[in-house]
């Protein structure tokens, strides 16, 4: 007979997530590319140690496993990510291929993933900001509980968005410095007469 799960509430429910989404941004992508979901993690870098790593790799992937059965996953909806991080693993063996496939094939996101597809199902629990900016979110939650300011729409909008303006002016600034740099070549190139 299946064991039954405690159910949760649902701030119980969003912090467990959020700290499950904490967890899978070191893992699979803690420096992201700017409007985009793809990123770079600890499991990438792990995986140029050769075999440790990607063990080190593996066991810390169980973890995000681990926080999903807290919530109240069950296995049958865990198992194709148990396998995914089996495969990272084996697939981490080979050196090289193995760190670029940790870039791209991110176990601890798909068990995340997999907690909000449940929770949507389960607790009803559809937004998402506490996933998406899981750092943000718990220190705009902090303020709101000191300051009314906080609490307002647009301001928490604002904070929650920070690392999309901060993606901006990181590609504004790269295509100003392309700018420059192809503004430099063409004046170097007609110093020389051909």
């Amino acid at each position: 007979m299946p064991q039954q799960h405690k159910k949760l509430s649902q701030s119980e429910v969003v912090r467990l997530e959020r700290d499950l989404a904490k967890f899978a941004n070191m893992m699979d992508s803690m420096v992201r590319i700017p409007f985009t979901k793809q990123g770079v993690g600890a499991d990438a870098a792990l995986s140029t140690i050769p075999i440790a790593g990607d063990v080190a790799g593996f066991v810390l992937t169980c973890y995000a496993i681990y926080k999903a059965k807290q919530i109240g996953v069950p296995q049958s909806k865990l198992n194709p990510v148990m396998k995914l991080a089996m495969l990272d693993a084996v697939v981490g063996f080979i050196p090289v291929v193995g760190t670029v496939f940790d870039v791209f094939i991110r176990p601890s996101r798909k068990a995340l993933s997999v907690v909000h597809e449940h929770i949507q199902q389960e607790y009803q629990i559809h937004s998402d900001a506490h996933v998406l900016h899981p750092f943000l979110h718990e220190r705009l939650e902090q303020k709101q509980q000191t300051s009314a300011l906080w609490r307002h729409p647009a301001m928490a909008w604002l904070w929650l968005h920070i690392p999309d303006f901060l993606g901006v002016i990181f590609l504004l600034l790269m295509l100003a410095a392309l700018w420059f740099g192809l503004s430099w070549l063409g004046q170097a190139l007609q110093g020389f007469n051909f």
